[in-house]
């Protein structure tokens, strides 16, 4: 027996076990004024109900552009959310990783600033799929996980060189999906939240380049 609408329940994210810090909590990304794809595979999701709907949009179908009070969502909008989820989902467990394992100390040193960041981008695309009932990922996708067992499996220079090889390559395949919604999307919720993931992802690959480590394999091919 199918349940009215105005019975459904906004769908939250489940919240992945990840080590919280707890001194990254006050950092915020500061916003940008002036200005190819990840992983495409399904991502697993869990989610928990809440009673306190705060969106318009239909959850079910997952396709096409819903409705919300802050503007239309489109499909675009919610794949930089679920993309920027994946992304902490494996970039802060590998910059905790790394900031004990790597050799090179600017390569510890940038990895700690990662993680902070991430975390608190973590938080914001949380708190942004509550609002806009949007499903998140719990696990990084088979693409990611191969990359941190191959970062995890190295020891030495090669650890370094092989973290930042992956880590400045996934950045810069998100890169162009936070210009494109950034450019289109009409809802001003994700217009914000593509300012926030800009100014950390653009951070983070100034950051991985410092390093000196980086090789024509750190990035993506360039679109035709």
């Amino acid at each position: 027996m199918r349940l009215p609408r105005s019975l459904h329940l906004p769908i939250v994210c489940g919240v992945a076990a990840l080590t919280s810090l707890t001194a990254c909590a006050t950092y915020t990304p500061p916003p940008v004024n002036g200005l190819p794809a990840l992983d495409t595979a399904p991502a697993t999701v869990e989610v928990e109900e809440t009673s306190t709907p705060t969106a318009q949009a239909d959850p079910d179908p997952e396709s096409g552009t819903w409705q919300t009070e802050w503007g239309p969502l489109s499909e675009i909008d919610r794949d930089l959310v679920r993309k920027v989820r994946l992304a902490t989902l494996w970039e802060m467990v590998i910059a905790q990783e790394a900031m004990q394992r790597a050799t090179n100390p600017r390569v510890r040193r940038i990895s700690e600033e990662i993680s902070k960041q991430h975390h608190t981008l973590d938080e914001q695309a949380r708190a942004l799929a509550a609002k806009l009932k949007i499903k998140l990922p719990v696990k990084p996708t088979e693409q990611q996980a191969g990359w941190m067992s191959d970062i995890s499996g190295r020891s030495g220079s090669a650890y370094d060189a092989t973290y930042v090889k992956w880590l400045r390559l996934a950045h810069g395949q998100i890169f162009g999906l936070i210009g494109d919604v950034r450019g289109s999307t009409q809802n001003t919720l994700v217009r914000r939240f593509s300012e926030q993931a800009n100014s950390a992802v653009l951070n983070h690959q100034r950051l991985l380049e410092s390093t000196g480590l980086t090789t024509s394999e750190s990035f993506p091919t360039p679109s035709a």
